[in-house]
């Protein structure tokens, strides 16, 4: 069998890709990237480029992460990184369903009994009391300290 000649062009963009990879890496939080499983030179040389300033060392750094790359199995850091991705966005719906129950409880007074339903565990003196002060904050333009609560509390009964 013939082994496949692959041109200069499309090596050219694998490691494109794989350097696009690296920067995404770099790019991720500290609490994501300290959950992603990586081989140990290519966590430290991540590591390192989260920490560099100059432009043209940060530069030089990427590239090296490119090469890290070329001799790793690109695919499971890929499908970690789409994890962390689709974590996010169903972190960013969950944030949207509670902020809406929040607007609904301060607007509806019906809207208690349907959480209660919906979260046997939530704590209604409590949430009626923040309910209360939160609508109270609101009429006299005051900063919306109890609605802070009021959401943090919504969360904690939401499972989380």
């Amino acid at each position: 069998m013939q082994d496949e000649i692959v041109s200069k062009t499309k090596r050219k963009l694998e490691m494109h890709e794989l350097q696009a990879l690296g920067a995404a890496l770099v790019g991720l939080s500290g609490a994501h990237f300290e959950r992603m499983v990586l081989p140990q030179a290519l966590a430290q040389a991540v590591r390192e480029a989260r920490h560099i300033d100059s432009h043209e060392a940060r530069r030089r750094q990427m590239q090296y992460i490119g090469k890290l790359m070329r001799k790793v199995d690109a695919e499971p850091i890929r499908a970690q990184l789409a994890a962390v991705e689709g974590g996010s966005a169903q972190e960013r719906a969950r944030h949207q369903r509670l902020e809406h129950w929040r607007v609904r409880l301060l607007e509806d007074d019906g809207a208690l009994t349907e959480f209660a339903h919906e979260h046997a565990a939530a704590d209604l003196q409590q949430l009626r009391a923040l309910i209360r002060n939160a609508r109270k904050e609101q009429a006299e333009g005051k900063p919306p300290r109890a609605s802070r609560e009021l959401f943090r509390v919504l969360r904690e009964a939401a499972g989380g």
